[in-house]
């Protein structure tokens, strides 16, 4: 009794959850692309004056500094013993 109690509920339980999937979820489809939209087209009004393929360099890491070789060490030749 128990078993078949609960195979009841559970296919209740998925059919009430498919129900609401499909009244909510295209609603909310709609509001993430219209959101969607909105910003593309806010991004076109932002930049109208760039030219087509111009490059803008927002952020340029520093240069290492170039280290000198003196203070590296100095170079061995060895030879292998056999």
């Amino acid at each position: 009794m128990g078993l078949l109690k609960f195979i009841v509920i559970t296919f209740l339980v998925f059919y009430i959850i498919r129900i609401i999937i499909r009244l909510i979820f295209p609603s909310l489809l709609r509001g993430v692309v219209n959101k969607m939209q909105e910003q593309a087209q806010q991004r076109g009004r932002q930049e109208p004056g760039r030219p087509e393929g111009s490059i803008s360099i927002d952020y340029m890491p520093p240069k290492p500094k170039g280290g000198r070789t003196d203070k590296l060490g100095d170079f061995v030749d060895y030879e292998e013993i056999k």
